[in-house]
């Protein structure tokens, strides 16, 4: 699948950004377990921030817990991440995933976007 995010910038803290994340399914059969986002800052593991699994259940990292929203439009396999209350620790960039295998978006098939840079400053 290609996947496709877009909407990352730079704010000052307290401020409000929103990413989307557009996939397209190049090859078949393919299904989606799984869509999320994750971020990373150089020297650093890439962590997970949101992700949307089975039932569509969507788990958050406890650092972006009542700032960050996950909505999904599954009919176009599209997904967003709306973050507010943006805070310097933020910065990162973001990628957005998509597994066709497991519900947590961890598995060896995930298919990664390019990503998309979040600078926060104080």
């Amino acid at each position: 699948a290609q996947v496709k995010e877009s909407g990352g910038g730079s704010v000052q803290t307290g401020g409000s950004l929103r990413l989307s994340c557009a996939v397209t399914v190049t090859e078949y059969p393919y299904s989606i377990y799984c869509m999320g986002w994750f971020r990373q800052v150089p020297g650093k593991a890439r962590e997970a921030v949101a992700t949307a699994g089975l039932a569509d259940h969507i788990t958050y990292a406890n650092s972006v817990k009542g700032r960050f929203t996950l909505s999904k439009d599954s009919a176009n396999n599209t997904i967003y991440l709306l973050m507010t209350n943006l805070k310097p620790e933020d910065t990162a960039m973001y990628y957005c995933a998509v597994d066709p295998i497991r519900y947590d978006c961890v598995s060896a098939s995930v298919d990664w976007g390019q990503g998309t840079q979040v600078t926060v400053s104080s």
